[in-house]
């Protein structure tokens, strides 16, 4: 899943979305913290292709985007909206396809404006990005293409602090960052970064109101952080080689940044510093059972803004959750299955 899978709705129960070979499964809270329901298909019975991608806006709404085929050697993005966790989500809408027609050209990424509003990014046929917007009154406005070349599988998109989307791609020796300077415009090419990226570990999050970070793997295994307008700094080394999960959260009264990944030795990881303070240093605690080679973490912060954990094991179906307990630090509650 392309972004956060773990989630926390309007209603404030946590939501997961599982993917499958042709279809995304949501399980969610009955009630805060409480039991979970049975996994059940959204969006109706269309065949999906994997891997898709989960955005969420200020309205605590979740955006899901997919390929589909459509004819043989062909496929086409559609669009879900889910409301609310324990409510069924809309329909799959087609979007359509960033070159008319044709097979997929990469993983799809989605971000939601301030006003609500799903923005669309995926590689075109060209090697650049293409971009499609939900219009302020219903509909969606045409594809954009947003330049660039040599863009690698995986978009990282993101809506800051503003309420703007931004968006950043890796390509061969280096990064690329779009920003949209206001609300229902086309995000423009503002800058690169000459570095060195391993394809899949891109991660954005939204750390001040100037401010949005990219979190990256560089080909010596090291996790690195910029910020446009500025240097990347490496932070430590990764944990492991998939990418990483972030969220902001409060940690005894301070502003921070917390990051969980798989480790090399199957279990998972954190580290958390304060936001925006790379200089302070971090290092790794891990925790949990051993995990499959194929988990992946995702973290959210809950209605009583406890920080909360998932791994999931596509191979095995096994979706694993911890909470942060009430007490100082980052002491965790005992990882149960769900």
């Amino acid at each position: 899943m392309n972004g956060d899978w773990l989630i926390r709705g309007r209603d404030g129960r946590l939501s997961v979305y599982l993917p499958t070979d042709d279809a995304v499964l949501c399980r969610a809270e009955r009630g805060p913290g409480t039991a979970w329901t049975p996994a059940h298909r959204i969006g109706g019975d269309q065949k999906l292709l994997p891997p898709p991608a989960v955005g969420q806006g200020g309205n605590a709404y979740a955006h899901l985007v997919s390929w589909r085929p459509t004819v043989p050697g062909e496929a086409g993005l559609v669009h879900s909206t889910h409301f609310r966790p324990r409510l069924a989500a809309l329909d799959w809408n087609p979007i359509g396809h960033p070159n008319k027609k044709g097979d997929r050209t990469g993983t799809p990424a989605v971000a939601v404006d301030a006003e609500g509003r799903a923005h669309v990014f995926v590689r075109n046929r060209g090697g650049g990005v293409s971009m499609l917007g939900q219009k302020e009154k219903g509909g969606w406005g045409p594809w954009r293409d947003l330049k660039g070349r040599e863009v690698q599988e995986e978009l990282a998109a993101v809506t800051g602090e503003s309420g703007r989307v931004e968006l950043y791609a890796a390509v061969p020796n280096g990064l690329l960052y779009w920003r949209q300077e206001k609300a229902g415009e086309q995000p423009a090419l503002e800058e690169a970064l000459e570095a060195s990226v391993r394809p899949g570990t891109l991660r954005a999050l939204a750390t001040s109101p100037q401010s949005t970070t990219l979190f990256y793997t560089d080909d010596s295994g090291d996790l690195c952080v910029w910020r446009p307008g500025g240097k990347a700094v490496t932070l430590l080394p990764s944990a492991g080689p998939g990418p990483v999960s972030a969220v902001r959260c409060e940690l005894d009264g301070h502003d921070c940044t917390l990051l969980a990944q798989r480790s090399a030795s199957g279990r998972v990881a954190f580290a958390a510093y304060p936001t925006e303070q790379e200089s302070a240093g971090a290092w790794w605690t891990e925790s949990g059972p051993a995990l499959p080679s194929d988990a992946t973490v995702s973290l959210a912060v809950d209605e009583d803004d406890r920080v909360v954990a998932a791994t999931l094991s596509p191979s095995t179906g096994q979706l694993l959750l911890t909470r942060r307990k009430d007490e100082p630090g980052l002491a965790l509650e005992a990882w149960r299955e769900l």
